[in-house]
């Protein structure tokens, strides 16, 4: 069984879409050519994204949501100069916003009321068996589901047991986290404090306490504190992320009156129905009036397990493929008034509703995580064209777009899930650069692991990138372009061709489906590029590096990255550029640069074990008049204290004759504290020189943890070894000191006379010839065992004593370090 996917074109779409850009268009899952729908000339693009649902905190498969297309944004808007229209919806009102403002309620009015720890582990204990239960119910259906689609053929079952298998192993995950809390409950004990208990069942009795008395929470003010508590927090969290915020913001609650009046047009249209106060999206209507439902994922319609909808008791729906536009008002549920009675919205409706009110009968560009092409997605394209079914609509949506899933542990992250990372998590370990940029790395539409290796490729790609950036700027500050060659030799020429390369890929992978995992690699090829011509014009004999040149190279690396927001764009902030900024930088460099020539001029003479007389001379005018002018206000002027205070710390130990070790010590304290708490990255180069570059403090402090940790290990590797190995010698000679002596040790074959020699044997018969040299060898024997311990203690008595002195000392040393005797942290 084969499905044909129609698509329409916009107008002036080309067949071919030569040096154009193509976009991976999820209508029918292939690249096809952009173009607007006003034609190929216009600039203006009207773009709709699915916003949160705001029941709960952000976490990071969000962000890559997000983020990602924040960079298609971007990209469309700063490189092919595109004027968008963004639209971003916000759904505070939704049957899980419901559910979990109504359980937080009851659950805070439970825990507030809680005195009794055993009553609350009887409610806990049967709120989770019960979970279980029905957790167990839904593994079933799964299953069943899986099994009945097993003997289907063609490429559209395939991909429906795709989803299928997905979904059990969802669930399947959730039962076995429902039965490890269960455990864990059990372990506790009805003595647990409650808190404890509350920590581990608060979901499945949250879940109970609904069932009994959610009918009673009838406050809508406790649904909108928790709706907007979570909508300001996910604004935060785009702030936080660097995201350009959208140009419309709707909001479910605000638009109300337009989503009645669309689900009245529908059912006018004849492709809705009422049923008891609630109204149904008619599939089959909607078919019957050349429409096609299922357009984005058309193998999974009519599949119960991956619709999303609630059960149909009832049988109040048509068709098991119809779907809520307008729900009936239930208690403990807020409520509007509408034709059909007090109710609320469906799921779907709002975004076609809210969507259709800001930009009308037609988008260019609607994305949306891949979780929701069906049936979100789909329904709402099925609402767009029946509310416009009179216009002849048949494609409300020209491009849809749709970001791949983060998979964390195989599965995707997700709330329902509980497997998931918030977005303030995720920022307590990464910076919004690192995280925009190991999403940057990797196609958007495809699916991405959040796995040690994407977090190390990114680290790494971020290293690269700083690390080329700080020696152009040092280059840039150093070469006085005054009084230097300026003539190209082949390396010039050489490193300008890859300059020219790097822009001619940056532009085809930007064309290709916005593909900035190739940009990224092609930016990176020029950045090894640029550091092998600076690797080559090091000899300060010879050519130095071209300034000019260099700035080009860096110029466009660093306009790609503004472009997918690794840098700052001009978009990302108002107004006129201040001036004094630049002034700044220039004050702060003449500052810090006498601060490095000093130190390199005491450093040198502390190296060449110089007289105390020579390095108080050349504190004599440090700081500078230049950099005493440079630092009179602002951060240059923290610079010149910290310039001066250093210069006070070597004039005083030479002023007491300290020998050079203290002085470098003096120099390594400034490179290690006083530069990193400034945000200056000082490095030591083996011509005894050294040059300074910016960089973000808690940057440098986590290098120097890491270094520290690094060293710790390795001395730790080394402690472990001298210890196990004193170890094992300690129990050497301890079990020889254990040993009885030789007449002991031979009484069952031999006696000894006074001497300690062997006389007779056992029976009393006296030993010579052949008897006797035998027993003399098993004398000799034991004699030699002993002997390595006779010789330590005849060197010193107290040789045991020592050893287990040692031993105590490596443990107490390794255990300083803060590393376990077994090698762990």
């Amino acid at each position: 069984m084969s499905i044909e996917r129609v698509w329409q074109p916009p107008c002036g779409c080309p067949a071919d879409p030569c040096d154009q850009l193509v976009l991976y268009n999820s209508l029918v899952d292939r690249k096809v050519a952009f173009v607007p729908q006003a034609g190929p000339q216009s600039r203006q693009i009207v773009w709709y994204t699915c916003g949160p649902t705001v029941y709960d905190s952000a976490h990071v498969g969000h962000a890559r949501n997000y983020l990602s297309f924040d960079i298609v944004r971007r990209v469309l808007e700063d490189y092919f100069g595109y004027n968008c229209l963004y639209i971003m919806n916000v759904t505070d009102v939704d049957d899980k916003i419901i559910l979990r403002a109504r359980r937080n309620h009851l659950l805070s009015s439970y825990r507030d009321a809680a005195r009794d720890p055993a009553q609350v582990y009887a409610d806990a204990s049967a709120a989770l068996a019960a979970a279980v239960d029905k957790q167990r119910g839904k593994v079933a259906e799964a299953e069943a589901a899986l099994a009945e689609a097993a003997a289907d053929s063609g490429s559209v079952a395939e991909k429906r047991r795709e989803e299928l298998a997905t979904n059990l192993a969802q669930e399947q995950m959730l039962l076995g986290k429902q039965l490890s809390a269960a455990a864990a409950l059990e372990a506790a004990g009805a003595a647990a404090a409650i808190e404890r208990q509350l920590e581990i069942a608060g979901d499945a009795l949250a879940e109970a306490l609904d069932k009994q008395l959610g009918a009673t929470v009838t406050d809508p003010a406790i649904f909108r504190a928790h709706a907007a508590k979570y909508e300001g927090e996910f604004l935060e969290d785009l702030a936080a992320l660097g995201c350009r915020l959208p140009t419309v913001l709707t909001r479910v609650s605000e638009y109300i009156p337009e989503i009645v009046q669309y689900v009245e047009q529908i059912v006018a249209n004849g492709m809705g129905y009422e049923a008891n106060g609630s109204v149904y999206f008619d599939t089959q209507a909607f078919r019957a009036g050349g429409h096609t439902y299922g357009k984005l994922n058309p193998w999974a319609v009519g599949a119960a397990a991956l619709a999303g909808e609630a059960a149909d008791p009832s049988g109040e729906k048509r068709h098991p493929c119809d779907f809520a536009l307008w729900k009936a008002a239930k208690p403990g549920e807020p409520f509007w008034d509408s034709p059909w009675g007090k109710g609320r919205p469906g799921w779907h409706i709002e975004c076609s509703a809210m969507a259709s009110a800001v930009a009308g009968d037609k988008l260019d560009i609607h994305t949306g995580g891949e979780d929701l092409r069906f049936p979100h997605h789909d329904n709402e394209l099925a609402q767009a064209e029946a509310y416009y079914h009179a216009c002849g609509c048949q494609q409300w949506v020209n491009y849809f777009l749709h970001s791949g899933h983060l998979g964390i542990e195989g599965l995707k992250m997700s709330k329902s899930l509980k497997n998931f990372i918030t977005i303030r998590q995720a920022l307590e370990s990464f910076s919004p650069r690192q995280l925009r940029l190991m999403f940057a790395l990797q196609p958007w539409e495809k699916k991405m692991n959040y796995g040690e290796q994407a977090k190390e490729e990114m680290r790494a790609k971020e290293a690269l990138l700083k690390n080329f950036f700080a020696n152009v700027e040092v280059a840039l500050r150093t070469q006085k372009v005054a009084v230097t060659s300026q003539r190209w030799e082949e390396e010039e020429r050489q490193l300008q061709r890859e300059l020219d390369g790097a822009q001619r890929r940056v532009h085809e992978a930007l064309c290709d489906n916005i593909n900035t995992q190739a940009a990224m690699g092609a930016l990176c090829d020029l950045v090894k590029a640029a550091n092998i011509y600076l690797a080559a014009r090091q000899d300060a004999a010879g050519p130095q590096p071209q300034p000019f040149l260099l700035r080009a190279a860096a110029a466009f690396i660093t306009r790609i990255l503004s472009v997918f927001g690794l840098a700052p764009a001009p978009g990302d902030f108002l107004g006129f550029a201040d001036p004094a900024v630049a002034a700044n930088d220039d004050a702060m460099h003449a500052v810090l640069d006498g601060l490095c020539a000093f130190r390199d001029a005491v450093r040198a003479l502390a190296k060449s074990k110089a007289p105390a007389s020579e390095v108080a001379a050349a504190c004599q005018g440090a700081p500078s008049e230049e950099a005493q002018q440079a630092g009179a206000s602002g951060r240059p002027k923290d610079m010149l204290a910290a310039f001066a205070a250093f210069q006070q710390e070597i004039a005083g130990l030479a002023a007491a004759g300290a020998p050079p070790g203290e002085v470098l010590a003096a120099c390594d304290r400034v490179r290690d504290d006083t530069l990193v708490d400034l945000g200056i990255r000082l490095e030591d180069k083996p011509d005894g020189s050294s040059v300074w570059k910016p960089e973000d403090p808690a940057v440098l402090r986590q290098e120097q943890e890491e270094r520290r940790r690094a060293a710790a290990e390795a001395r730790g590797k080394k402690l472990r070894g001298q210890l196990d190995n004193k170890r094992k010698e300690l129990d050497k000679f301890e079990k020889l000191a254990a040993l009885p002596s030789i007449p002991e040790a031979l009484a069952d074959k031999y006696r000894f006379d006074a001497a300690g020699e062997p006389s007779h044997d056992k029976e009393g018969a006296a030993l010579e010839g052949k008897g006797l040299d035998k027993a003399r060898k098993e004398v000799e024997k034991q004699k030699k065992v002993r002997a390595p311990l006779e010789k330590k203690l005849a060197e010193d008595p107290a040789f045991l004593q020592a050893l287990a002195a040692d031993i105590a000392a490596l443990a107490a040393e390794l255990a300083a370090l803060g590393v376990a005797e077994n090698g762990s942290a």
